[in-house]
């Protein structure tokens, strides 16, 4: 009888462990159900404070760009142009000064030379064919500049005039001619090579195969630029 009895309790006990230790039927969650305040719509309290963290638009940011603002964009965009651009140069025929930043929408032909360099006048000669073919466009300027520190103003006013050469002369400051050579060759500041160089109208630099370029190798080359390309 108590060997009975101790099996019915060895039984009885062996249940309730497996009973604790079975899996959760399929359907049972370990997760809380959610509550009528979790399922609630979003009160009008909840909506202002939503609305609170929002930045309505100002007349201000949603205004048209002004003047202003066009022109400081512009003031960064020439900002990326080489520092040469801003330099202050003196035209030797007429005295007024000028900078390469003031003919940002025009296409601008330079040529660095020297008065003592033949190749020069001869590259000079065909620049002037150029510009007896072109008729002078407005919106097309030529710059010569003398890279020779030996050689003056009124010198090279005396040469351009003495070879009917009306198109702008100047001097340039050494700190110019050592940019130019830095960012496009050293070769540039050798003026029998006839170093020349084209900025278009977006003042982007084209530099010119070296040697003497005829007329119509010029008009080739600044064409697709006075087009607008």
């Amino acid at each position: 009888m108590k060997i009975r009895n101790f099996l019915l309790v060895s039984v009885f006990g062996l249940s309730l462990v497996l009973s604790a230790c079975a899996p959760a039927k399929p359907g049972e969650s370990m997760m809380d159900e959610p509550t009528e305040e979790m399922m609630a719509e979003p009160t009008d309290a909840m909506m202002e404070k939503t609305e609170e963290g929002m930045v309505e638009p100002t007349e201000e940011m949603m205004a048209e760009p002004t003047d202003a603002m066009m022109e400081k964009t512009e003031e960064g965009a020439m900002m990326e142009a080489p520092a040469w651009f801003g330099a202050t140069l003196t035209d030797v025929s007429t005295g007024k000064t000028f900078t390469l930043s003031d003919y940002k929408d025009k296409v601008v032909l330079v040529e660095l030379m020297a008065q003592w360099c033949s190749t020069c006048k001869k590259q000079q000669m065909e620049v002037k064919s150029l510009h007896e073919q072109l008729g002078m466009p407005a919106d097309l300027i030529t710059i010569a500049l003398d890279i020779d520190p030996n050689e003056s103003g009124e010198d090279l006013k005396t040469y351009a005039a003495g070879n009917s050469f009306d198109w702008i002369y100047a001097i340039s400051p050494a700190d110019v001619s050592r940019e130019i050579g830095n960012l496009y060759g050293d070769q540039f500041l050798n003026p029998p090579s006839a170093p020349m160089l084209i900025i278009d109208r977006k003042g982007e630099v084209h530099p010119l195969p070296f040697g003497i370029k005829s007329a119509d190798d010029l008009m080739k080359a600044i064409d697709p630029y006075l087009k607008g390309m």
